[in-house]
């Protein structure tokens, strides 16, 4: 990952909003959410949600698919794990053996990981 493409998703992330529609998405898996029941679980009107989901879109952190006439998001798993490795590779000034001590493992879908921390609702 590049520093921009880093900066880049730390300020999505960085609105409460955001980040909980990211944290929703990530306890979904790789099934998704269609934008509507994002909307109905966090109290977002539409416009609200479409603004904020189309700037975790512009930072590559979801994925969105059509079915039928809904859109199903998609937390981009690959894109934060590799946001988590570009924060960590200089961790530990090098110590390898303290980092792998210190670290939580990167993401993997449901079903391969424990359970994230329930996303915050409004």
């Amino acid at each position: 990952m590049e520093k921009q493409e880093a900066i880049a998703a730390l300020v999505a992330l960085g609105h409460e909003t955001r980040l909980d529609i990211f944290r929703l998405l990530m306890q979904a898996g790789p099934e998704g959410i269609p934008a509507g029941k994002i909307g109905e679980q966090l109290g977002l009107p539409p416009a609200t949600l479409s603004f904020h989901l189309s700037q975790l879109k512009h930072a590559d952190l979801v994925t969105f698919r059509r079915e039928s006439r809904s859109l199903i998001y998609t937390a981009a798993y690959p894109v934060m794990n590799a946001l988590l490795a570009y924060m960590t590779e200089n961790c530990c000034q090098g110590a390898i053996a303290s980092c792998e001590a210190a670290a939580p493992p990167t993401c993997q879908p449901k079903g391969s990981h424990e359970t994230p921390a329930p996303a915050r609702f409004r």
